[in-house]
């Protein structure tokens, strides 16, 4: 994938007010656990979780209503990457294939 949209046209650009940017946060439970995702401000359903090792990134992003997901898997010595996307969080494994033989 080479990350533009399917067949290679540009999606035409959403048409916005002067709404603002804002970003994904993590839950504000006190306590001693590690917060491993991340997920809207505004809805808690759309997701975004990265994790990684000492070759890869993986990053995991649910969809608007918190079903399907996207898996973008990135080599972190070429930055070369791939895309997978499934109805299941499943995408991991396919993403991780398509970037490595």
């Amino acid at each position: 994938m080479n990350g533009e949209a399917a067949g290679g046209d540009k999606l035409p650009r959403p048409r916005t007010g002067h709404g603002r940017w804002t970003s994904f946060v993590a839950d504000s439970t006190p306590g001693p656990s590690v917060v491993r995702g991340l997920h809207e401000e505004t809805n808690p359903r759309h997701r975004i979780r990265v994790e990684h090792d000492a070759h890869t990134l993986l990053i995991h992003l649910s969809g608007e209503d918190g079903d399907e997901w996207t898996t973008i898997a990135v080599d972190r010595a070429t930055r070369r990457w791939t895309v997978a996307q499934d109805r299941r969080q499943a995408t991991t494994r396919e993403a991780y294939e398509r970037l490595y033989e």
